[in-house]
């Protein structure tokens, strides 16, 4: 997430709770809606329809293209540093690589198990599988297996030039990188244990990792000693979700709720701010719109993607799928991708709202 004023509010109050939580007063306007027949090109209303003949609702932002080749879900999109390729993983066991400039696929690897996270750090792509990690150097064309998880690798993150993936047994694997010639790329140096179900979400913040879990805990890990500092149990339902922003933490859970954690008391995290979020957030995702503003978008089991402008949380538009958006990826020149549970890769951009008196 972009860096914000420190001094400025994260959240305007709307409520107290007795415990000090503030916590959101969740809008009683009603919601625009999709039409569903329109998406599937047989709606007979036409312009009278009552629903959204369009795939977004709000400004600032637009549709580019769709890209239709996977046919399951899109699990993780990545855009590797130095490459003009957008890279993107699906459950039905493929990863296609996009040509930036044509918007066509260029290649399809065909692994032959589901995908079920995929992310890019610097020149490599890492993507999660069950039991193994694949790792491929776009530049140098050199392919590693990252063999230590115990069933699917849920999601991954890089941090202090360590590789974690948090996997279906609870266990959070951490591969050292080397820049050595003689010796392999990555070496496996601890395993992260504590969680008691799968862990589903990791971000670092700092020198922290935190990773969320089926266990509806989130736990922070010192990456220097690699140890568990604490546990948050907040939530009532699966954590799916969390990123770091700013000196905030926040977290995404299948219980409707997204919570920000701030450090109020050294070596603690609490719940500053709890934000109701109608059918459940699949995931959190952070980028600056085309001036520069922070926007957090939530994921929701609804097929849409909420935008909030922080720190008000006040809506800014709503993005509409097919079915629930599973992944979302930010590149260059204000561009951002999407993809759902049908397969379907959009491609998007934010747009130079006009200046107030400009002609």
């Amino acid at each position: 997430m972009p860096k914000h004023n420190k001094k400025t509010e994260l959240i305007k109050k709307s409520g107290d709770r007795r415990d000090g939580t503030i916590v959101a007063k969740v809008s009683k306007k009603s919601s625009p809606t999709i039409c569903k027949y329109w998406t599937n090109n047989n709606c007979v209303h036409g312009e009278k329809c009552l629903n959204l003949h369009s795939w977004f609702h709000g400004d600032g932002f637009s549709t580019i293209t769709k890209l239709q080749e996977h046919k399951k879900a899109i699990t993780g999109i990545a855009l590797p540093v130095g490459s003009d390729k957008l890279y993107s993983g699906s459950t039905n066991g493929t990863v296609r690589i996009w040509d930036c400039h044509t918007g066509r696929c260029a290649n399809t690897i065909n692994l032959g198990a589901e995908v079920t996270s995929l992310i890019s750090e610097g020149p490599w792509i890492f993507v999660g599988l069950k039991n193994v990690i694949m790792a491929w150097n776009t530049q140098t064309m050199s392919e590693f297996t990252l063999d230590g998880p115990k069933g699917q690798v849920l999601t991954m993150t890089v941090g202090n030039d360590i590789l974690f993936a948090g996997s279906e047994d609870g266990v959070i694997s951490a591969w050292r990188g080397s820049s050595e010639a003689n010796s392999l790329p990555f070496e496996l140096v601890a395993s992260l244990t504590g969680h008691t179900k799968a862990v589903v979400c990791l971000t670092v913040g700092g020198k922290m990792l935190y990773s969320g879990s089926k266990d509806k805990t989130i736990k922070a890990w010192n990456m220097d000693t690699l140890q568990c500092t604490m546990t948050l149990n907040e939530h009532t339902d699966v954590v799916t979700s969390l990123i770091c922003w700013d000196q905030y933490l926040l977290s995404s859970s299948s219980d409707s709720t997204v919570k920000i954690w701030a450090c109020i008391e050294v070596g603690t995290l609490n719940v500053i701010y709890t934000h109701n979020v109608e059918d459940g957030v699949v995931s959190l995702y952070g980028m600056p719109d085309a001036e520069g503003k922070p926007i957090l978008c939530c994921l929701s089991k609804d097929n849409s993607i909420r935008m909030h402008e922080l720190p008000s949380f006040s809506e800014r538009g709503r993005l509409f799928a097919k079915k629930e958006v599973a992944s979302i990826e930010s590149g260059p020149g204000g561009l951002f991708f999407t993809g759902d549970k049908t397969g379907l890769l959009m491609v998007w951009k934010w747009l130079d709202l006009p200046k107030v008196g400009s002609s």
